[in-house]
Parts: C-alpha cells; sequence; structure tokens
C-alpha cells in the first residue's frame, strides 16, 4: 500500500467523490487525483486537515504503507 492508495481508500469509505473530498479540503479536485496517485504528497498541513475531515489518526492513515 502506498499513501495514495490509503487517502483513496479512506475517501471512499467516507462516500466522497474526489470533487466533494476537495471541497471538505479546500483544495482541487486534480490535487486529490495527484495524491491518490502518488504524484504528489500532500503537505503537513493538509495531512493534518485529511485526519480531521476522516476523522481518523495518522497511524490509521499510514497502516500498511511499505517502504521502498
Amino acid at each position: 500500500m502506498t499513501l495514495g492508495e490509503n487517502i483513496k481508500y479512506d475517501r471512499k469509505l467516507n462516500g466522497l467523490s474526489q470533487q466533494a473530498f476537495a471541497k471538505k479540503m479546500g483544495t482541487t479536485q486534480q490535487r486529490v487525483s495527484e495524491w491518490e496517485r502518488g504524484k504528489i504528497e500532500p503537505s503537513l498541513y493538509n495531512l493534518m486537515r485529511l485526519l480531521k475531515v476522516f476523522s481518523i489518526s495518522f497511524e490509521e492513515l499510514t497502516d500498511g504503507i511499505e517502504e521502498k
């Protein structure tokens, strides 16, 4: 698993489209897509915001991520 895959999993688990999630995050759908595909990683600010949107801990978000 990657961070992007975990973000996508949690977004879908919460029943959010990329567009709806982007709106809650105060960003664009394109940015969410880039996170999920692993093109870029969210900033620390966005990670903290993401944890609040999903109501999860950092450990839950990063569970199963493999080191490269």
